[in-house]
């Protein structure tokens, strides 16, 4: 059997294993291990196998991950999401959809100190969504939105899948932070436009909730102060050099720590779970990391990446349809697989043909990871759409797929957008220093 052979039959497998439920990292490391031990020897794999998972667990570089992960999860503990979404309801609340729309409002908000969707979706969820019912809202167009609104927190930095695509990559984290502050924007802003064209529709769907003063307008700005001073800190540190990235996280996670206990909004229970909660979900990541990593030395030997890249790249098609039919991939495979895991699996591949074909690779993490964004609600898997359901309970779960589907149009919309005017993610890191 040829190495290319049984790289594909590798392949196979890991999809076939996926399927089955199994833990992605440790799938990917028992397949690396296996097919890295077939080709070069036993000895061999005996070898890489503890020395790619001490090379990725005493990596500096990723300590930038738990930092990150600990400053969310201090940020919900002490309520910060909370008076993101009071803030956010105060300004918009007393409009139709103004709810749903605050939520949107809250989760840009809430994912510029959080990275993780997963986190954003279940926070805004817990927090919206009794509010929304008790103002009369269809239930399919709340769950949905939160669904799709928490997708932003891998879009708008600080983002887990930005960091794991930095490394994988040898890109400027800070520049892919940069880069995806603009299309969050963007994004945030066509979701807006999604629930307001919904309602514009079909008014029932979203009554309008009490208005509010001039003045209680004014005094809510005051909710999301911490946020923006968090935010300022982090990318601002980063994007005039003044920090690295694992810095900016330290910086951040020390100074939403402070404002919380400076406060008094977080209890001893509530730190030691956020502490808890950071080890859990870092100790996930770093797994799938040390996994992926494994399973990419054995596809490097096969030389599959490379020869795909090749076939790829001298394919008569322009360049742009050729990105159409990795886009394409993605979106397939985000049906049926978690956006870290999808990225793990498909950058060793596809990075390569982005880069022969001509690709800006800060530009092309941005596009993967917002159609990883589409992974995360989309039927069968839908990631978000099961942490909402979980959230919800009485909400069938065909209503949520129901009310994010609006919102994945959003999504191919601004996939559109960047894919025309790429300018839109590459402005902010061409000002990097």
């Amino acid at each position: 059997m040829s190495l290319t052979a049984i790289g594909i039959v590798g392949i196979v497998v890991l999809i076939i294993m996926l399927f089955s439920k199994m833990p992605v990292g440790f799938v990917m490391a028992f397949l690396g291990f296996v097919g890295f031990s077939y080709i070069r020897g036993l000895d061999a794999g005996l070898y890489l196998l503890p020395a790619d998972v001490w090379d990725v667990f005493s990596s500096y570089g990723l300590t930038v991950i738990p930092l990150f992960v600990f400053m969310g999860q201090i940020a919900f503990y002490s309520g910060i999401s909370r008076r993101l979404y009071d803030s956010a309801y105060v300004m918009f609340g007393h409009r139709k959809g103004g709810l749903a729309m605050a939520t949107v409002g809250a989760c840009a908000a809430f994912s510029a100190i959080s990275g993780s969707t997963n986190a954003t979706a279940a926070t805004m969820a817990t927090v919206t969504l009794p509010e929304m019912k008790r103002y009369n809202y269809d239930m399919s167009l709340a769950t949905g939105t939160v669904a799709a609104a928490g997708s932003l927190g891998i879009l708008i930095p600080p983002s887990v899948i930005f960091i794991v695509y930095g490394i994988l990559t040898e890109q400027s984290i800070g520049k892919l932070f940069a880069a995806g502050i603009l299309p969050g924007i963007l994004l945030s802003f066509l979701f807006l436009m999604t629930i307001y064209l919904q309602v514009l529709k079909n008014p029932s769907l979203a009554p309008p909730g009490p208005k509010t003063s001039l003045r209680e307008k004014i005094r809510s700005f005051a909710g999301v102060l911490e946020t923006l001073l968090l935010f300022a800190m982090v990318m601002g540190g980063m994007f005039f050099g003044v920090f690295t990235p694992t810095e900016a996280a330290a910086v951040g996670a020390c100074l939403v720590l402070l404002i919380a206990v400076f406060k008094r909004q977080i209890s001893w229970q509530g730190f030691i779970q956020s502490l808890a909660d950071t080890t859990k979900i870092s100790c996930m990541v770093m797994v799938i990391v040390a996994g992926a990593t494994i399973f990419g030395h054995f596809m490097a030997i096969t030389r599959v990446p490379f020869e795909l890249a090749d076939w790829v790249g001298n394919l008569p098609l322009p360049r742009s349809a050729i990105m159409g039919v990795i886009i394409l991939v993605y979106l397939f495979g985000g049906c049926f697989m978690d956006a870290l895991a999808m990225i793990m699996l498909t950058i060793p591949i596809f990075f390569p043909v982005s880069q022969a074909l001509g690709f800006d690779p800060i530009w092309f993490g941005v596009v993967i990871v917002l159609i990883t964004e589409m992974g995360v609600i989309t039927p069968p898997v839908g990631v978000n759409v099961y942490v909402v359901y979980g959230v919800a309970k009485d909400v069938p779960l065909e209503a949520i797929f129901k009310g994010v589907l609006p919102m994945l149009l959003a999504l191919l919309i601004c996939n559109l957008i960047l894919l025309i005017f790429p300018q839109i993610a590459l402005f902010l890191p061409g000002l990097m220093r």
